[in-house]
């Protein structure tokens, strides 16, 4: 548990967060500041855009194009400090149990410490643990990715399946597309995380069960939908091979804690990878349930990705909150969701591989700080969790961009960029980062009523083709997408929704929020598939809508 020193010092900062001397001071300066245009800020400084940057460990922000002045950044980081972002970094990193409603450590950081380095959890060190896994997964990957691991009847592995929901799901998928560069395209990997029968049924279209693996991804082995498709996955295979029973231990594997289930399963233990409670789903790409991961890009691209989250962990535990990215990122999103009231975040990334990480960042983020009340239970009178989504470039530019460019909302943007292309084709790149410059530049400048009938626009039609601007943007540049440089991509964001969590002083390592739901399905699932009629006590609509279905279905 939290020492009791700092169980006093959240309590300060849980009573005063409208009341800091710094949260008010920002409510004084976003009057002052919130009708200065970007022409105009950008005007009086010409050194603006080169100044207002920050660059670490190979990553590039540039935030100028935020609506924001020196004085603004220098409030915000005064708000971080008075509420106590420092130590609850080192509250974090010490592996102290701030998710106090789980009563657990949060140290996916630990997850990437190199060999050596120490991390205590009840006075345990952590870190060798970890690194047995890594060690285990590296021998398991080597060996289906050279074929020395056989199906039942002796075929190589050419299939492999990863069956999550969730962080299961949605890290394993992203990392997979992210990297597909580096994967070894002998290798078929597939990924079924939704209980409709579709995602299975398609997963498995064409695939010959004696040359597929599936690896099943849940810590207790009891998820609702994981274990759905688990059992479905074992009837396909055993349909294929005859029924064999023998044959689940040399296609099956298991990412979970639940040792008594996946044997019951008929998985060998031997070949269970283990994580630990101090990982939350979301924040698990970088366990074993990367194993899918490993398996596609091989162990040293995978350890090359560790190595760029733990860059960015460094990064962020060691450079002063004016330079630091996350806290940077962080901070602008309190701003612009806290005072200017926006609501959502787009993420646009101009790379084609990174074309799940939106997806990836909306159980990171909406899971994380998507909260109502304070870590100690009180309701907030304040935004928190804005709405992240997004799609790659360019092809955003032709369907929503219309809404962030002359639409009523304001919609901050994160546009992420690479110097290098993975795949290099005649123009492309050139015209794709000249569309990201371009994006940035327009949204933040726009086009005024003048310089639209300076170019002889009639006066009826002028008011369409004007772009108010003033629209914030951070851009995100590195050299190339590689293994390194995804992990630490991941650990920005990480990092930036630790930092907004704790401005808000909300839990952002728990997610009751997805267990009602779960509790009523448990529930209605037997109404459903009862043959006899089922009593119903749910409110009208519900039990109206169960009898509408039990009908429909006969």
């Amino acid at each position: 548990m939290a020492t009791h020193s700092t169980a006093e010092a959240t309590s300060k900062h849980l009573e005063t967060l409208k009341k800091r001397k710094a949260w008010r001071a920002l409510q004084a300066h976003y009057k002052g500041v919130r009708s200065v245009h970007l022409r105009t800020l950008f005007a009086g400084d010409p050194k603006r855009g080169e100044r207002m940057t920050a660059e670490a460990a190979g990553i590039f922000l540039d935030y100028s194009k935020n609506r924001v002045t020196d004085e603004t950044i220098k409030l915000l980081v005064q708000l971080a400090e008075e509420s106590g972002l420092r130590p609850r970094m080192e509250a974090m990193f010490g592996g102290e149990k701030i998710n106090v409603t789980e009563n657990r450590a949060v140290l996916h950081v630990a997850l990437r410490a190199p060999k050596g380095a120490s991390i205590l959890v009840d006075g345990e060190n952590v870190v060798p643990q970890v690194h047995a896994v890594l060690d285990r997964m590296e021998d398991f990957s080597k060996r289906i990715r050279t074929g020395e691991w056989k199906g039942h009847t002796g075929k190589r592995i050419r299939n492999v399946i990863n069956i999550g929901i969730g962080g299961s799901d949605l890290g394993p998928v992203m990392a997979y597309e992210a990297l597909k560069h580096y994967s070894d395209r002998g290798l078929n990997l597939r990924f079924v995380s939704n209980v409709d029968g579709t995602d299975f049924a398609e997963a498995v279209e064409g695939l010959d069960p004696s040359e597929t693996l599936f690896i099943v991804s849940s810590k207790t082995f009891t998820t609702l939908e994981t274990m759905t498709n688990a059992h479905a996955a074992r009837a396909w295979l055993l349909a294929g091979l005859g029924g064999d029973e023998k044959s689940i231990a040399r296609h099956f594997v298991a990412v979970s804690t639940n040792a008594a289930e996946v044997a019951k399963f008929g998985i060998d233990t031997a070949n269970m990878f283990g994580f630990w409670d101090w990982v939350g789903g979301r924040y698990s790409m970088d366990s074993a349930i990367g194993l899918s991961t490993m398996a596609a890009v091989g162990a040293e691209n995978f350890r090359a990705m560790l190595d760029g989250f733990h860059q960015m962990d460094e990064h962020f535990r060691a450079t002063p909150f004016e330079r630091n990215l996350p806290v940077l990122m962080g901070l602008l999103g309190v701003w612009y969701s806290d005072f200017f009231g926006a609501e959502t975040v787009a993420v646009l990334p101009y790379e084609q591989y990174l074309k799940r990480f939106p997806a990836y960042l909306q159980q990171l983020t909406m899971e994380s700080n998507g909260k109502h009340v304070t870590l100690e239970g009180a309701e907030v009178s304040y935004a928190t969790g804005p709405i992240y989504w997004g799609e790659p470039g360019t092809n955003g530019q032709h369907s929503f961009y219309q809404l962030i460019h002359q639409g009523t909302r304001l919609i901050p943007c994160d546009f992420i960029a690479f110097a290098k292309p993975l795949k290099p084709l005649g123009r492309h790149h050139d015209m794709l980062m000249a569309n990201v410059f371009a994006q940035t530049e327009a949204l933040a400048f726009g086009k005024t009523s003048e310089q639209v009938k300076a170019e002889g626009t009639p006066e009826w039609l002028a008011p369409h083709r004007v772009f108010e601007g003033n629209r914030p943007s951070n851009t995100i540049l590195a050299d190339r997408l590689t293994p390194e440089v995804l992990g630490k991509l991941v650990a920005l964001y990480e990092h930036s929704v630790f930092t907004q969590g704790v401005i808000w002083q909300i839990n952002s390592f728990d997610q009751w929020g997805v267990e009602l739901g779960k509790v009523l399905a448990q529930r209605i699932v037997p109404e459903l598939e009862s043959a006899a009629e089922p009593a119903l006590s749910h409110d009208s609509s519900t039990n109206s809508l169960i009898r509408r279905y039990r009908n429909l279905k006969e």
